[in-house]
């Protein structure tokens, strides 16, 4: 894939960018380890200090960020606005919590060792790669990069090659802010030359946010090498709505939740499993509110849905739906390609969905819901666990056992009551199963590229 901005309302390409040669991927690891040795000796005061100007930084390129983000990958310009806020309140977390989150822990009776005072510290560990996608292209890699940062470590984006001007921006970013010459860099190069970049010796650590494959190649090559990665993978998120439920506010919710940031989101939810005696009422109610979403031109600020990032992704999507509607699935609402310019597909809910389809155990990445119905809470828990995925999950009922009983037995990283899923930076973030290893956002994220050292004073 050519490193090129294609603008997906129009088809048209924007701008193309020539990949660093070898020598400029040497020159930029190579700052990024000389950053290293400096930025682990600052305090924590000095680094927090840095991150508040990036993150004001941001909150002052707000506009031109929004539309940049719009014209590289189709979301609508409202969304993009809101992601940037949405990083720039990240950093700032990271700024106010990080020396809390990595503060030092004595062990109360260190005699129990036979030693005179015992315990454990944090520290950074260097250079780490970060592999990042298209579909939020700044909230993706600042909520890695803010606590990176604050521990010590520096940072490396090879960001997706769709996404150039997001990527060029945060190369600057953080020198902008004040962290040293080579903190946090990008490298323009394609996905080919990610390994030689992994394999370097002054690259300890990496993460990856994208598709499960991705993460496979990228874990299979860090554990040759012995590295440690966080890896964020696909999500088929169930959104489950149980007989107790205000039907009415989960089918407005699911609306949302399915179709946010044109339906390109790995925590989105994707599978509505609703019991038999509200799923009329909910599927009717649902359809409506997906039906009523206004499709058009992502930088009009009554866009709800705008294009699908890349025309290979909308055509996948199409082929899925395909799949489903031939082999006896029913698209209550959309389920086609509109006819105008532009990657767009039109927002769907497909009903009748069943086991030999490909969105039965696929994710759609596009504004496409199914439905299922559930004729208890087990047939409920055993659709919702069949996918490989296990992202994220929402549970909607007002039985405080019933939601006890789905927390415990949900195969997800994050279970979500009465509400949609949604990342915070006070919240650890990630999945299990083929949705990933490891985890982002609050203390757990900042300690994941930390050193745990053990101290023992005789």
């Amino acid at each position: 894939m050519a490193i090129a901005t294609i603008n997906p309302f129009t088809g048209q390409t924007e701008q193309e960018f020539e990949p660093h040669d070898d020598a400029e991927v040497e020159r930029r690891i190579a700052a990024a380890q000389a950053a290293f040795e400096t930025l682990r000796s600052t305090t924590f005061a000095q680094r927090a200090e840095w991150m508040r100007e990036a993150a004001r930084l941001l909150e002052e390129d707000v506009e031109p960020l929004a539309r940049l983000i719009t014209i590289e990958m189709g979301r609508p310009i409202k969304a993009a606005r809101a992601e940037v806020l949405k990083c720039a309140k990240g950093l700032r977390y990271y700024a106010d919590h990080a020396e809390e989150f990595l503060a030092p822990e004595e062990l109360a009776d260190p005699s129990t060792v036979g030693a005179s005072a015992a315990g454990t510290v944090y520290a950074p560990i260097g250079v780490v790669l970060a592999v990042m996608p298209w579909n939020y292209p700044l909230w993706q890699v600042l909520r890695f990069a803010g606590p990176a940062l604050m521990a010590g470590n520096t940072g490396l984006l090879k960001h997706a090659s769709n996404v150039p001007q997001a990527a060029l921006y945060l190369d600057t970013l953080f020198e902008r802010a004040g962290f040293p010459e080579g903190a946090f860099g990008t490298l323009l190069i394609p996905a080919a030359r990610v390994e030689a970049v992994l394999r370097d010796p002054r690259v300890k650590a990496a993460t990856l946010t994208g598709s499960e494959p991705a993460g496979r190649s990228l874990a299979s090559i860090a554990g040759s090498e012995v590295k440690h990665v966080v890896l964020e993978l696909g999500g088929s998120d169930p959104f489950v709505v149980l007989p107790s439920a205000d039907v009415e506010k989960a089918a407005a919710v699911a609306a949302y939740a399915r179709n946010q940031n044109n339906g390109q989101s790995c925590i989105a939810a994707k599978r509505f499993i609703v019991h038999t005696d509200v799923y009329d009422e909910f599927t009717r109610l649902f359809a409506e509110k997906v039906a009523a979403l206004a499709v058009g031109d992502p930088l009009d600020e009554s866009t709800d849905i705008g294009p699908i990032a890349t025309e290979s992704g909308r055509d996948e999507l199409e082929a899925q739906v395909a799949d489903a509607v031939a082999k006896g699935a029913t698209a209550v609402v959309g389920g086609f390609v509109p006819d105008r310019d532009g990657w767009f597909y039109q927002p769907t809910v497909l009903t009748d969905v069943t086991p030999e389809m490909r969105l039965h155990l696929e994710e759609a990445f596009g504004p496409v819901a199914t439905v299922y119905r559930a004729a208890d809470r087990e047939e409920a828990l055993r659709i919702a666990n069949v996918t490989t995925f296990g992202l994220s999950s929402a549970v909607w009922t007002t039985d405080a056992e019933e939601q006890e009983w789905f927390i415990r037995n949900l195969d997800a990283g994050a279970v979500f009551i009465n509400g949609m899923t949604a990342s915070y930076p006070e919240l650890p973030f990630g999945g299990v199963k083929d949705s990933g290893v490891g985890r982002e956002l609050a203390a757990a994220g900042i300690r994941e590229f930390c050193n745990l050292k053990t101290v023992w004073r005789g």
